[in-house]
């Protein structure tokens, strides 16, 4: 075994357990510490993708990330008709602001906010446990992934963009995902079918991180920001649980979730 591959497992498994009690912690509470948190992450985020792809970046950065934070807090208290113009409105403002990188801010803005909402409001409409299950399905595919990618390597995901990815980590991460959703539906009323719901969350994680991967690759940047040892930045640590809120909301419309219900 090469022990190089592992030469960032310590750090990655400090900041990880950190981070985790303290989303565990807010999940628990829920109501305005969920919410805050949530907001918070989402002002933190666009703060980080701002610096990404804009060259004013200490101009810009920090006026946006609060406007982001402020509009996902504001939204979580409005009924979804008026909430939505809120999501969208730090992308708009943004628009006047950036010297480059613009359109990839703007997208990039309303999916973080959006996928916020998203969090938000799986916890206030079906409870801790769901919320929970999305936590373990993005945590043991990020976990799986890494694992198996290290110790088992073999042909590239996509190694243009992201040269450490491999397929032996994305399907270890499905692999991980069905046990969730087989463990959460023998344990819920939730039927067998939580098993591909629990697959798809995985993959939409991946093309999150995926996607994230992308915007620093064209930015010329190996992390988001400094903010958390071994993980780089918290839209490196949370781009998978981005594209898995975010899916889970617009899957919501098509199939019935929870299963079973």
């Amino acid at each position: 075994m090469n022990s190089s591959r592992w030469t960032d497992l310590r750090p990655r498994v400090i900041s990880a357990a950190v981070l985790i009690a303290l989303s565990l912690i807010a999940v628990w509470v829920g109501g305005i510490a969920w919410r805050a948190f949530i907001s918070l992450a989402c002002g933190i985020m666009v703060w980080e993708l701002v610096r990404m792809v804009d060259t004013a970046r200490d101009k810009s950065a920090p006026v946006l990330g609060v406007l982001a934070g402020g509009c996902a807090l504001a939204a979580a208290y409005l009924p979804p008709a008026f909430a939505l113009p809120l999501l969208l409105l730090p992308s708009m403002a943004g628009f006047g602001r950036m010297e480059r990188g613009g359109v990839t801010y703007a997208v990039f803005t309303a999916l973080i906010l959006l996928a916020g909402y998203g969090f938000m409001k799986l916890r206030a409409d079906l409870g801790l446990v769901w919320m929970l299950w999305l936590v373990c399905v993005v945590v043991i595919t990020d976990v799986g992934g890494y694992f198996a990618g290290r110790a088992f390597g073999g042909p590239k995901l996509w190694p243009r963009v992201s040269p450490k990815k491999t397929w032996s980590g994305a399907i270890a991460g499905w692999v991980g995902a069905a046990l969730v959703g087989l463990l959460f539906a023998g344990t819920t009323h939730a039927g067998i079918g939580l098993m591909g719901i629990s697959v798809a969350i995985s993959m939409a994680s991946q093309i999150g991180d995926m996607a994230e991967s992308t915007v620093k690759r064209r930015a010329g940047v190996k992390d988001s920001s400094a903010l958390i040892p071994g993980h780089g930045g918290l839209l490196d640590r949370f781009d998978g649980m981005l594209g898995a809120a975010l899916f889970l909301l617009l899957a919501g419309q098509v199939v019935d979730f929870p299963p079973g219900f």
